[in-house]
């Protein structure tokens, strides 16, 4: 065997070769306190631009007027009926019923309990929610029976040159 492998490449031994580090940085409690604070407020800094635009998107909602999409021709929609349509996204069900000659009412057709599908029941003159009897006052979006306790949102609807557009969605207010 070699004398070389059995050397320890420095003059301590392995249990106290760690305690005297003169060239280390040195890190006490209070430069890591300073690193701390100093990358909080790095994060909060940089944070700062996102909760911006979220406050402005969040207060905006009630007003947000979304490019008017046309649901349906008048003539198409008897008194007493409904036509679903999507509304403001591809994705976002929502549900227009005619009340008479020249009363629209639309609302998101998601229920507010558990985001189940709404459906006007014409022989009741009601819109319900199979999934826990949830049931909505056709004229406001009000629940009116079972869990549900907010009312449906809104979408304001308008008439021009014979059809019916979907115009916002009004924000719920508490």
């Amino acid at each position: 065997m070699s004398d070389k492998n059995n050397k320890i490449p420095f003059n301590e031994d392995n249990y106290t070769h760690n305690i005297e580090r003169n060239n280390e940085r040195k890190l006490d409690r209070r430069g890591f306190m300073k690193t701390l604070v100093g990358a909080a407020g790095v994060f909060a800094v940089s944070s700062l631009p996102w909760g911006a635009v979220a406050a402005k998107e969040l207060m905006g909602l009630g007003e947000k007027e979304y490019p008017h999409k046309k649901i349906t021709d008048v003539s198409k929609l008897p008194i007493g009926n409904a036509v679903d349509f999507k509304f403001p996204g591809d994705h976002d069900d929502a549900i227009l019923i005619r009340l008479s000659e020249n009363n629209y009412v639309a609302y998101q057709n998601a229920c507010t309990h558990l985001r189940c599908p709404v459906f006007w029941v014409k022989e009741q003159g009601e819109m319900v929610c199979p999934c826990h009897h949830g049931k909505f006052d056709v004229e406001t979006g009000a629940p009116t029976a079972g869990p549900p306790r907010r009312p449906l949102p809104e979408i304001q609807v308008k008439v021009e040159n014979g059809a019916i557009y979907a115009v916002r969605v009004k924000r719920y207010e508490a």
